[in-house]
C-alpha cells in the first residue's frame, strides 16, 4: 500500500529538479536574480504530477544593462563645490576662469570645475592615468580628442581646456553637473 504524502512529496521533489536543471542549463544565458524589473516577462514552465495535482514553476531570465549616463541639464544642477576665488594670474585656472566667465556660468560653475579638476588631474596639462591612458587637465580618453579643440593639444592647457568645458557642456550641461556625476561614480 502506498502512503497518501507519497504523489506530494513525489511533485514536490519533481518541481524543483525541474527548476534546477532550467536554472542550471548551460546554454541559457546567464541569469541575473538581484534585480528584476517590473513588468519583465517572465517563461513559465509547467510539470503536472497527476490529474489531481499540478504544480507550475516560473524562471525568469533578466540581462542586466548599465544605462549610458544622462547629461544633467544646468537647470537641474544645484550641486556645489568649496568656494575657490580667483586664481593667479597666467595659470591654467585663470585660463579656466577667463572661459566659464565667456559661456556664462558664473563663480559657483568654477569652483566646481576646480573640484573636478582637482581630482582628475591637479590641473597638471601632462597628466597621464597609468591604468586608463586619459590624458591632460580634463583626462580626455583618449587624449587625441583633444586635437579637435588645437593640433598643440598634448601642451597647451588652454586647447585643453576648451575641449574639456566643450566636453562638460555637451555632456552634463555644466561643470558642477560633472562635478556631481563624478561624486556619485567617481568618473565624469
Amino acid at each position: 500500500m502506498r502512503s497518501p504524502w507519497s504523489l506530494p512529496i513525489f511533485s514536490s521533489i519533481a518541481v524543483v529538479s525541474l527548476a534546477l536543471v532550467s536554472i542550471s542549463d548551460t546554454s541559457a544565458p546567464a541569469m541575473a536574480t538581484e534585480s528584476m524589473a517590473p513588468g519583465a516577462p517572465i517563461e513559465g514552465q509547467e510539470f503536472t504530477a497527476s490529474a489531481a495535482h499540478s504544480i507550475a514553476a516560473a524562471v525568469a531570465t533578466y540581462e542586466i544593462v548599465e544605462p549610458e549616463p544622462e547629461p544633467v541639464p544646468a537647470a537641474a544642477s544645484s550641486f556645489s563645490a568649496p568656494a575657490v576665488g580667483r586664481p593667479d594670474p597666467g595659470t591654467a585656472q585663470a585660463i579656466a576662469a577667463d572661459m566659464v566667465a565667456a559661456r556664462g556660468w558664473g563663480a559657483g560653475e568654477f569652483d566646481c570645475l576646480v573640484a573636478l579638476w582637482n581630482k582628475e588631474s591637479g590641473w597638471n596639462v601632462y597628466a597621464t592615468n597609468p591604468s586608463s591612458g586619459a590624458y591632460g587637465i580634463p583626462q580626455s580618453l583618449p587624449g587625441s580628442k583633444m586635437a579637435t579643440a588645437g593640433a598643440d593639444w598634448q601642451t597647451n592647457p588652454a586647447t585643453q581646456i576648451t575641449w574639456g568645458l566643450g566636453y562638460i557642456q555637451g555632456r552634463y550641461g555644466t561643470p558642477c553637473g560633472a562635478y556631481a556625476h563624478s561624486q556619485s561614480v567617481g568618473w565624469y
